[in-house]
């Protein structure tokens, strides 16, 4: 079976969540390289499947989901491709994933019909090891205290994966959506006698709102001023990222 593969994010109107996906899909692409190769080798798959890899996005596109992977299926399909998985880049298992991508997903098999099969696979937030990448942004940053802040989802039960990770990080859970927000998490710690706090953010790549959590943090210095606060990076585009999602993609 030939794969073609598309990551699936929210999608954002800053240009930075693109530009950080699309060399993630670059990075994807070099490390399935080797394996398509020996498949090839074999006669297990198409030669020209083997850089089919590309992005699409749940919102801010000029076109709905389940078109941009009709576009894509299509492309996949005439490079000799037969399969698609479609691969959710998204950390919580709140609506969008639930619901929202599966439904687009349905929609675009209907199009696309028996030529090409889709495949949805598990979000990237349900991988288990996703807290040792975590692990590796919080070693540069010295801390008394870390807070774990997700962006939250209404989703009933959608919050306990957030929880277990800030459980195996030892750090406190906030939510920029919803409670309990950040000030209130800072304010339990600073009450607890905690003087070094730092916040590490729960999302894939930089952009307004990890834009707005820097300002929320420089007012938070402006309320606490003994307090030394100290902002870690999200997770970002990097060659560990693309390890765990070509994992994901094995199972």
């Amino acid at each position: 079976m030939s794969s073609a593969y598309l990551l699936v994010s929210h999608g954002s109107r800053d240009p930075r969540p693109e530009i950080a996906m699309q060399e993630l899909a670059q990075l994807l692409s070099n490390k399935l390289d080797n394996s398509y190769n020996q498949a090839a080798s074999t006669g297990g798959v198409s030669p020209d499947c083997k850089n089919q890899v590309g992005v699409a996005y749940l919102e801010a596109s000029s076109e709905p989901l389940h078109e941009q992977i009709r576009q894509f299926a299509k492309s996949a399909l005439v490079a000799g491709c037969n399969h698609l998985e479609i691969i959710p880049l998204f950390l919580l298992s709140g609506v969008h994933v639930m619901t929202d991508i599966p439904a687009e997903v349905a929609l675009a098999q209907q199009v696309i019909g028996q030529d090409m099969m889709i495949e949805l696979r598990p979000y990237l937030g349900s991988h288990p090891s996703l807290g040792k990448l975590l692990t590796k942004s919080m070693a540069a940053i010295k801390a008394q205290a870390w807070i774990l802040l997700a962006h939250g989802s209404s989703r009933p039960g959608s919050q306990q994966s957030v929880e277990a990770m800030a459980a195996s990080l030892e750090a406190m859970v906030a939510y920029w959506a919803v409670p309990p927000n950040l000030e209130s998490r800072v304010k339990e710690l600073v009450v607890a006698g905690y003087r070094e706090i730092a916040i590490l953010p729960y999302f894939l790549f930089a952009g307004g709102i990890t834009d707005a959590i820097a300002r929320s943090i420089e007012e938070l210095k402006l309320q606490f001023p003994m307090v030394n606060f100290q902002l870690a990076q999200p997770l970002g585009a990097s060659a560990e990222l693309a390890e765990l999602i070509w994992d994901l993609v094995e199972k």
